[in-house]
């Protein structure tokens, strides 16, 4: 493209036509956006900044610059993208540079400017994520707000969103380039995403330096690990209408790095920034009248500090659950058989297998597995899926077990010296018990299996079995819990409705809400093999009691 005038200089001119004052803030937009040329951008600045504005400017200097530009906007939908296009033909209408440049009556989906000479596509073209863009060309894709609270529900929805972008490669002609525009709605955004992938990146929180506390009722001291800007620190004590943003020297003192209180604050959560990156419009008192509009801190964090996060608040916050990388082993120790977790004896454990038919894009037929120590830590050690028919036989006469979900749970409670394996029972798991009863015995394996029927509303069963471990700081996963399906589900989850991916989650709570379970011993039996050589009982007893009771 050739540059007739810089951005910046294009935007100053626009300004002085509208009367704005401009910050350095859109300074700094405008300088990245006319001098970052890699193929992939993704631009992220904080709610009210008027990126959108910004960028409306910018399309319409490209078009000034270039009669022959095409540039494809794509947003979470048609009208929410042919929001961009009607402000770029504002610009192109009463910018003193572009008189003379459109039509009579350019279309908010599509329009050409003189010196367009591409009929097939137009200058500038708005469509929705969902739309069909089949055949389209264009030298610029433009992502305007496209990943937005309505289309990232779901790991699905999300997914579908990743694949509707994929067909940019088709759409942008070679040395093209991508713009995503916008903030992080969930924990699995595509921005962050992006950048990993080694886009361009310019993202401008509403204030640059932060640090949490969410212990804020026994401490008076909170260390601060950056130094005040010109502009003080913002501390703010809660979120929603409770938030006050504190004011120094009556709430608080700053004192050789740290924000001293006479007693502790109280509150859910006490936040200090530092660097507001717009202090003329964003004065304190109007970040206090914003902070106590945002219901979450999840909201808070995701739409002003741009960190990828959902935008409503999580009852269950996986990043709350220790990780740990080691898996249990039976040993010998002064002539007894325990099972050690890294250096911490395991005492009891339970299993839970919450059945489905195991076909792709069904119900997940999730197998939990929960270790416990003395200390009352409850170690999530296992989270799979079990896939395919409940049970395969063979053609034989005597038919045996050779396949299937039934034979994938016995390698499980051989591997982890299982004692009990509770079958939840509720629709398509009815017979799923007798054919693991059958499994076991046939592999010569001791394990309990207990029939579960379940009538709870499964969601508050999820919060009775997760919710208090979690948040009293005893819940543990192994990483490859932690690294599977269940992160997301639990960053997904929501309490307040029906019908949701959580079969992971009801089989790790459902393991947890059984009593715990002493581990007896397991043994192999087959022919011509001792039952001496089984595995020895590991869990620990306290022996043998004779007690007489009063009448």
């Amino acid at each position: 493209m050739k540059r007739k005038i810089s951005f910046l200089a294009f935007f100053l001119m626009w300004s002085k036509v509208q009367g704005w004052t401009v910050p350095d803030l859109h300074v700094r937009i405008c300088h990245w956006l006319d001098t970052c040329s890699e193929p992939v951008r993704v631009l992220q600045v904080f709610r009210g900044a008027a990126k959108s504005t910004i960028y409306a400017v910018y399309k319409a200097w490209q078009l000034y610059c270039d009669g022959t530009w095409v540039s494809l906007i794509w947003a979470a939908d048609g009208p929410l993208a042919k929001k961009l296009t009607r402000d770029t033909i504002n610009v192109l209408r009463r910018h003193p540079l572009c008189g003379g440049m459109l039509p009579t009556k350019p279309g908010s989906q599509m329009f050409w400017v003189s010196g367009s000479n591409d009929p097939r596509n137009a200058s500038m073209t708005a469509v929705g994520v969902n739309q069909n863009v089949t055949s389209a060309r264009a030298r610029d894709i433009d992502y305007d707000d496209v990943e937005v609270p309505k289309n990232i529900k779901t790991a699905d929805a999300r997914e579908n969103l990743r694949a509707k972008i994929q067909e940019a490669t088709f759409i942008l002609v070679p040395g093209g380039q991508e713009t995503y525009i916008g903030t992080p709605h969930t924990h699995d955004s595509i921005y962050p995403e992006m950048i990993a992938g080694g886009a361009a990146s310019l993202t401008i929180p509403l204030l640059e330096d932060q640090i949490r506390y969410e212990e804020t009722t026994k401490r008076t001291r909170y260390p601060v690990p950056f130094k005040p800007a010109a502009d003080g620190l913002y501390v703010m004590l809660g979120i929603y209408k409770h938030a006050r943003l504190l004011v120094e020297g009556r709430d608080y003192r700053y004192e050789r790095g740290e924000v001293v209180f006479a007693k502790p604050p109280g509150g859910a959560v006490l936040d200090i920034y530092a660097r507001c990156a717009w202090p003329e419009r964003f004065t304190r008192a109007e970040i206090e009248i914003r902070r106590k509009k945002t219901r979450t801190l999840n909201y808070w964090d995701s739409q002003y500090q741009l960190q990828a996060k959902p935008i409503k608040e999580s009852r269950l916050d996986p990043e709350k659950i220790k990780p740990y990388a080691v898996h249990p082993r039976v040993e010998l120790a002064n002539r007894a058989v325990r099972m050690m977790l890294g250096n911490v004896q395991i005492v009891s454990a339970r299993a839970y297998w919450d059945c489905a038919l195991g076909k792709i894009r069904g119900d997940v037929s999730a197998f939990s597995l929960v270790l416990d120590d003395a200390a009352g830590n409850i170690y999530w050690h296992v989270a799979e899926a079990m896939m395919g028919e409940f049970a395969e036989f063979s053609d034989a006469r005597n038919a045996k077990i050779i396949g299937g979900q039934v034979m994938q749970a016995c390698a499980l409670i051989e591997r982890f010296n299982i004692p009990n394996v509770y079958v939840e029972t509720n629709g398509n798991g009815a017979f799923v018990p007798q054919l693991l009863r059958q499994a076991l015995k046939q592999q010569g394996l001791r394990c309990g299996v207990t029939d579960i029927q379940v009538g709870q509303n499964k969601n508050a069963r999820i919060l009775d079995g997760l919710e208090p471990p979690m948040k009293s700081g005893v819940m543990w996963a192994h990483v490859d819990v932690l690294d599977g399906p269940m992160w997301d589900q639990m960053k997904d989850w929501n309490p307040e409705i029906k019908e949701q991916p959580d079969d992971y989650l009801d089989s790790g709570a459902g393991a947890i809400l059984q009593a715990p379970v002493r581990i007896g011993r397991m043994v192999r039996e087959k022919v011509g093999i001792p039952t001496g050589h089984g595995r020895e009982d590991w869990r620990p007893t306290g022996g043998v009691h004779e007690v007489t009771l009063e009448t």
